[in-house]
């Protein structure tokens, strides 16, 4: 089965889901969506606190999780950048505002089924942003910043769309009182549109912002964080992720299934179950993207990874990571060091093993 899009709304039919998962569900069956590769807004900043047991211990050998998966595979360059080299990144205001919407519907499940409505959640958006704020001041510095060069008139329309004035700009302090405020507007529409696809106070989500990690051939740690996991009465796992980017979807749909299916993988090797459900959530669209894997599909992307997994490593020990010109490079905050626009890499880190940190921030948060 391929992936199916469905317009909002979808809530009344969800049924409450049970606090723990069953094995032996019967997964339905789906057919292989090759993985795409564009940028996504940021999902919540900070994790909750359901971890896979053994998640948080030390881990020598290679390690992935979908972003960097994706890096590697939207640009190797661009991998070494972020994985090798960890050079800073300047978030935009659109992927800021993901980071946002995550925080909110986090906090949204937190209150009794019955108070979760628009005006509830409306009401979480500023606290929410003085608390990722509080807890990473640099976070504000979009609405005060220059905005790095953007090539792709997405990447200018999105920021427009997330701060409702357009791309950044150097402006007053005045100003930027504005944007604010009109940066807090936006995420609040994208709360209207999660509500128009779901109804929270039908919904007891199983985990929230869940780490979740597992080792393929007792060789590669692949882990990543959830943003919802329901689990139904029969055991039935149901994956859910929120999409906030402005940017058109189709662009975003093939590395927004990789995810899913890398987290589908996880959950199938450590619970043994396959998840019957990997939905999607378009809060700007207000649609809804439901795709049903099988068993036979995750063996093969299993190998996938393992593959990826072989490349990266090679490409560690050549030291060989070469740029991969794409639309993506409009979106990308490092053309200054990259030969594609007459930058020059900075010189190969010592050899040192190159890992996963195992935290919230190396994951689909910014990325």
């Amino acid at each position: 089965m391929t992936a199916q899009t469905v317009p909002g709304p979808q809530a009344s039919t969800v049924p409450p889901v049970s606090p723990t998962p069953q094995a032996g569900s019967a997964p339905e069956t789906g057919s292989a969506v090759e993985a795409g590769s564009a940028p996504e807004a940021g999902s919540a900043v900070e994790a909750g606190s359901a971890l896979e047991a053994g998640s948080a211990l030390p881990f020598a050998g290679p390690s992935l999780s979908p972003s960097r998966a994706a890096d590697f595979k939207t640009c190797p360059l661009l991998f070494r950048f972020r994985t090798i080299d960890k050079l800073q990144e300047q978030p935009s205001a659109d992927q800021v505002r993901g980071t946002l919407v995550h925080a909110v519907l986090e906090r949204l499940f937190d209150l009794p089924a019955a108070e979760r409505t628009p005006t509830a959640a409306a009401a979480l958006v500023e606290p929410s942003w003085a608390a990722l704020v509080e807890a990473e001041p640099g976070l504000a510095d979009i609405f005060a910043a220059v905005d790095p060069p953007r090539l792709d008139p997405a990447a200018l329309l999105a920021e427009a769309d997330a701060t409702g004035q357009g791309a950044l700009v150097d402006v007053p302090a005045a100003d930027e009182t504005a944007r604010l405020a009109a940066f807090l507007g936006s995420a609040t529409a994208l709360l209207d549109g999660y509500f128009a696809v779901e109804d929270p106070r039908r919904l007891e989500p199983a985990e929230r912002e869940a780490l979740i990690s597992t080792t393929v051939d007792d060789t590669l740690l692949i882990r990543g964080y959830i943003d919802r996991l329901d689990v139904s009465p029969a055991g039935d796992l149901r994956v859910v992720d929120y999409k906030t980017g402005g940017a058109p979807r189709e662009a975003f749909e093939g590395r927004a299934l990789f995810q899913l299916k890398f987290y589908a993988l996880v959950l199938w090797r450590t619970r043994g179950v396959v998840p019957r459900v990997l939905r999607l959530l378009y809060l700007k669209d207000a649609e809804v993207c439901d795709y049903s894997p099988d068993a036979e599909e995750l063996e093969r992307f299993e190998r996938t990874l393992v593959a990826l997994s072989e490349a990266i490593e090679r490409a560690k020990r050549e030291q060989d990571f070469r740029p991969k010109p794409s639309r993506l490079c409009g979106w990308c905050s490092h053309q200054a060091l990259c030969p594609e626009f007459g930058g020059t890499p900075p010189p190969f880190p010592p050899d040192e093993p190159v890992g996963i940190d195992l935290t919230p921030a190396d994951d689909d948060r910014l990325g």
